[in-house]
């Protein structure tokens, strides 16, 4: 049950773009105590704008703060506990968030030309694989995935791993969906490709990444315009084939596109805003605008318990991040600012956000789900186990008998139907002969079940012919029931023979032995029955003058 699960809050680190025009009257960073606060300076105050209420200083409280730091520095201190987790199989989850510009891409990236700046990713997949490689009792298939959301659509970055042209028609395919067990929340449909080594998958990385949509402004040479999330399937079982279960667990490492202002991203001011970047920044910020909802919804239901709605489904990034988003994964928020000056008021929204993301809580704990092909052969052997032991019970029980452990074959079903119709058809004193000793609980169900069938048969026959002489009584007789010649297609003699003796119909019709009475008391064909002397009449239509006495 998740009430039983271990319950831990997001992790939330901060990290500092390291600049020349450091805000440092203004931004005050302190990694010691993991706090940042904030005094924009809004200007000299005029008593003609009316009263200020706007506020002036901001603190914020972190797990981490790093401030100037290396790219090694982040991993061991940030990203290895997640990482090392997935190894052990709980799923992890790695996202950087930030404003454009403040070194998202190069923090879960870093620079491909220097392999001392490799970022979060690439060192990710190599920590993964060492341990891979020491656990020799355990055999790991390793798959991944890289997707991007681009203006709320979904797109393959690994397609074209095959040596096929991208197809952007693609796009509408993909749909998101939940697992029980196994992947949970993923997108159906993606490309995945199992990797052997860290040099497959850092090639799937950095080939994924080169396909990333881009564009350039003015404040990020090379801005993503997407939501990047590259995922890594672990799947890990024993080797010695003791047990039957299948560790499964994913590392998700999300680069969010950062949010931005128009304003400040176009070359000057008097520039037209180019339509296809104005589309792409009112995707992004719409997205990540859902995403806050989601927060502030989760940290308000951690907060009280109640059992608020989340609002996941209103965009594809915060359904596929429903599971690093208050479900089953150690989750890592990575906030990027940019510390000068100009960009104070982006960085207090940032911040504001990773504050929030702090009071979510998750709940982590290891996936196992059976191997179904391990599961068959297992169920196999117990089968063919058992058949043994029944066949040496009835040895050594002396069964003369061959008893049926198998289903039954079309032609023992219908020796069963024989004899049972016998049975039905026979005097009591014949029951036990014909009926004979049950000899397994295969041939109890049988028998019940052609049971069933004669009983259906029967009833049917009988509503036939109930709804064919309600019918046809006008008729007279057999005749007009349309027994004598054949009226009722499907009706057989035998069937005719026990109408006739139900309805008390003679050999012409006439009513019987003591001749029916008509509808009139002439002894009409097109009514039956007699007068019982007490009260009433019998089968047929009582004269208009009668009375019940």
């Amino acid at each position: 049950a998740l009430s039983a699960m271990p319950r831990k809050n997001i992790q939330v680190s901060v990290r500092t773009r390291p600049t020349s025009n450091f805000a440092q009257d203004e931004l005050f960073v302190d990694s010691s105590s993991n706090t940042i606060a904030v005094s924009p300076d809004t200007g000299p105050y005029v008593e003609t704008m009316g009263p200020n209420n706007q506020q002036s200083n901001f603190k914020f409280n972190f797990h981490n703060v790093m401030h100037n730091v290396s790219q090694e520095t982040v991993y061991d201190s940030l990203a290895r506990d997640v990482v090392q987790g997935v190894a052990d199989g709980i799923n992890g989850t790695i996202m950087s968030y930030g404003q454009t510009g403040s070194g998202k891409t190069f923090t879960m990236i870093g620079d491909t030309s220097n392999f001392q700046h490799r970022g979060i990713a690439p060192r990710a997949l190599s920590h993964l694989f060492s341990e891979v490689g020491m656990r020799l009792e355990t055999h790991f298939t390793v798959t991944c995935t890289y997707m991007e959301i681009y203006n709320e659509r979904v797109f393959d970055l690994l397609e074209s791993v095959d040596g096929s042209a991208p197809n952007e028609s693609k796009a509408h395919e993909f749909t998101i969906v939940e697992e029980k067990g196994g992947k949970g929340v993923h997108v159906r449909g993606l490309t995945e490709v199992k990797v052997s080594s860290e040099q497959e998958a850092l090639n799937l990385l950095f080939s994924g990444e080169l396909g990333r949509t881009c564009a350039q402004h003015k404040l990020n040479r090379r801005s993503n315009r997407s939501h990047s999330i590259f995922t890594v399937y672990l799947a890990q079982r024993s080797r010695s084939g003791v047990s039957d279960k299948v560790i499964s667990s994913k590392l998700s490492i999300v680069d969010l596109a950062g949010s931005e202002r128009l304003k400040k991203t176009m070359e000057g001011g008097g520039q037209a805003i180019d339509d296809t970047l104005k589309k792409e920044s009112m995707h992004i910020n719409q997205s990540l605008t859902y995403l806050e909802q989601c927060v502030v919804a989760l940290s308000r239901k951690s907060a009280d318990g109640s059992a608020a709605h989340i609002p996941y489904r209103q965009t594809k990034l915060t359904n596929v991040l429903k599971d690093a988003l208050g479900g089953n994964c150690n989750t890592l928020l990575i906030a990027c600012i940019w510390g000068e000056s100009a960009h104070l008021e982006e960085t207090i929204s940032t911040l504001r956000l990773a504050n929030r993301m702090m009071r979510v809580v998750n709940q982590s704990v290891a996936v196992e789900v059976t191997d179904p092909v391990k599961l068959v052969k297992k169920q196999e052997q117990i089968i063919k186990e058992l058949k043994q032991e029944l066949l040496m019970h009835d040895a050594l029980a002396d069964r003369t008998e061959q008893v049926l452990y198998d289903p039954y074959t079309p032609e023992q079903q219908e020796e069963l139907r024989t004899t049972l119709e016998k049975y039905l058809h026979s005097d009591q004193a014949d029951d036990d002969e014909l009926l004979g000793s049950f000899h397994s609980v295969r041939q109890m169900r049988e028998t019940c079940r052609l049971f069933k069938e004669l009983f259906k048969q029967q009833q049917e026959t009988t509503q036939r012919l109930m709804t064919a002489a309600s019918m046809q009584l006008g008729g007279g007789g057999l005749d007009g029931l349309g027994l004598g010649g054949g009226g009722l297609g499907a009706t057989t003699a035998q069937e005719a023979a026990m109408l006739s003796m139900s309805l008390g119909l003679g050999d012409g019709g006439s009513g019987g032995n003591n001749g029916g009475q008509g509808l009139d008391g002439q002894g009409s064909s097109t009514a039956f029955g007699e007068l019982e002397g007490g009260g009433g009449f019998g089968l047929g239509r009582a004269p208009d003058g009668a009375r019940p006495t």
